[in-house]
């Protein structure tokens, strides 16, 4: 595999990782002098990519100082362990919610397993490798890591998923974004600029935390938000707005099928993609309802999974 990345200046890259097709998610390379961090990695499957990258850039493995996964589902941190092994002076820095599953991935692994089978588990995501305890870092909000000098701040941002980070680049006013600044791929880029929704992936959709940490993440001014799905996104106040009505929209979707469990996720499924493609009409895009719905499916199913087991578990806690 040749691997496919950008210069984004300010000694960042954009690195595609391979995951389904093209640009269709992302890690990042962090380079100050002869250091290096990676934030997010992809899957195990990606971590060749990640080496070849290092090699361009006339680098070694023993340049790595740093791994931060975002968050742990696995098209994020599902190489973090692959990664880890093959950079010995590299620390792994995670969201304290998160470390359980780095050090010991056998949860995560069974989890995807039951969701994808052995061989789609295989195919996709290959195998997760565990990480010495003692080569994890556990990330309270505001924590900081030094980069030959650079400072990189990792932010507390729940609301995609409960053991979520943002990472801040002060050099460049860049913010890693993982999930919380939502998804855009660059498909549907128009001359209106690029269009944005929100991943309720399962399983800790949280609307009113996420809108709080998208404060947190407006307070800081960002030039530029460096999502995993897709790239580098500007203009991010608009951006911000989209999010946020993003997110109450999907929330209303959901609401409005809290009494119909029967079923539920389909409905969901469809009424996400309806409302999506509504809004990509709106957009000007001209792609075909058919090569959007292709591009859009897996995000639909995780949307409508993760909204259903948010009415679930509002049903919880409603009954208690």
């Amino acid at each position: 595999m040749t691997a496919r990345y950008q210069d984004l200046g300010n000694g960042i890259y954009c690195i595609d990782t391979d995951l389904y097709r093209p640009h269709m998610a992302a890690c990042y390379l962090v380079r100050e002098g002869d250091a290096v961090a990676f934030v997010d990695t992809g899957t195990y499957h990606t971590i060749p990519l990640l080496i070849a990258v290092l090699a361009d850039l006339g680098l070694g493995v023993e340049h790595v100082r740093y791994v931060i996964p975002t968050h742990v589902h696995l098209d994020h941190a599902g190489g973090a362990g692959e990664l880890m092994a093959r950079c010995p002076q590299a620390q792994l820095i995670v969201h304290p919610k998160g470390a359980p599953h780095m050090i010991d991935p056998s949860r995560l692994q069974a989890g995807a397993t039951a969701v994808y089978g052995e061989e789609g588990f295989a195919k996709d995501y290959g195998k997760l490798i565990p990480i010495p305890e003692a080569r994890v870092t556990l990330a309270q909000d505001g924590h900081t890591v030094d980069l030959n000098g650079r400072i990189l701040t990792f932010y507390d941002t729940p609301g995609h998923a409960n053991h979520h980070g943002c990472i801040w680049d002060e050099r460049s006013a860049y913010c890693f974004t993982g999930d919380t600044f939502g998804i855009s791929y660059r498909e549907f880029d128009t001359a209106k600029g690029v269009w944005m929704f929100a991943p309720t992936t399962p399983v800790a959709f949280s609307p009113d935390e996420w809108l709080v940490s998208l404060d947190k993440l407006q307070a800081l001014q960002p030039a530029a938000m460096l999502l995993t799905h897709y790239g580098r996104v500007t203009d991010v106040p608009l951006l911000m707005e989209t999010l946020r009505k993003s997110i109450s929209k999907l929330s209303e979707i959901a609401l409005a099928l809290r009494g119909t469990p029967q079923d539920r996720v389909a409905q969901l499924r469809e009424q996400i993609m309806q409302y999506w493609l509504e809004e990509i009409a709106a957009h000007g895009c001209n792609l075909s309802e058919r090569d959007s719905r292709e591009l859009l499916a897996v995000d639909s199913e995780l949307n409508a999974q993760g909204l259903d087991v948010w009415l679930q578990r509002l049903d919880k806690v409603k009954h208690r």
